[in-house]
């Protein structure tokens, strides 16, 4: 079974939990080279193309790739990340890129610092992962207008319902993107795709 496929077998928190722990030291290093994970880069792009700004909060930030390509596109606003590894966050804080580390279950009511003026989130919501009811815990902590970059993988974006939960939200745009490039050394996942939904929250 390939580092994806498990990742995709997953079956809950619990579950996550145990496998980042694993993957915490070899994330940025083995996954993320081994499939020339695409993904944070693409929703770095979509929240800075689309106006967004800060504060920041990383939903599933992990080792912190998607604030590092928000800081390389010219993000100097403040970027909290939160994730339900101690471990990633661990390794995350190493790189000198977030304000506030926070260690949380998103499927559970969240306490939070602050409010946020954007909420982004790359590879979070997903098969084995994240459904769409997390999404109305995050808008809790959304100031008025805040601008949401949320990937979902589509093949879970209908069987998991985010389709519904999109259209309950209204005015939300659909960007689809490849999560691996060329140089992935997964061929069977070589062509899956995302859905980067942007929305701003009312307020």
């Amino acid at each position: 079974m390939s580092d994806l496929d498990e990742a995709y077998a997953l079956k809950g928190p619990e579950d996550c939990a145990r496998l980042y722990a694993d993957w915490a030291a070899s994330y940025d290093s083995e996954f993320a080279v081994n499939n020339d994970y695409l993904l944070p880069a693409h929703v770095a792009a979509a929240f800075r193309t689309h106006g967004g700004s800060g504060p920041v909060l990383d939903v599933g930030a992990g080792t912190g790739l998607l604030a590092q390509n928000l800081r390389a596109l010219g993000n100097a606003d403040p970027v909290d990340a939160l994730d339900l590894s101690p471990q990633m966050l661990e390794r995350a804080s190493q790189k000198g890129i977030y304000d506030h580390l926070i260690a949380a279950d998103i499927t559970q009511p969240l306490s939070l610092p602050r409010l946020y003026a954007g909420i982004v989130s790359s590879g979070t919501f997903t098969h084995g992962h994240v459904g769409p009811d997390a999404l109305s815990n995050l808008e809790q902590h959304a100031a008025p207008h805040a601008l949401f970059a949320v990937s979902i993988n589509a093949g879970v974006f209908r069987s998991m319902g985010f389709d519904d939960a999109l259209d309950r939200r209204g005015n939300v745009t659909l960007l689809e993107v490849p999560i691996y490039g060329p140089a992935t050394r997964d061929p069977a996942h070589a062509d899956d795709r995302a859905l980067i939904a942007l929305w701003r929250h009312p307020g």
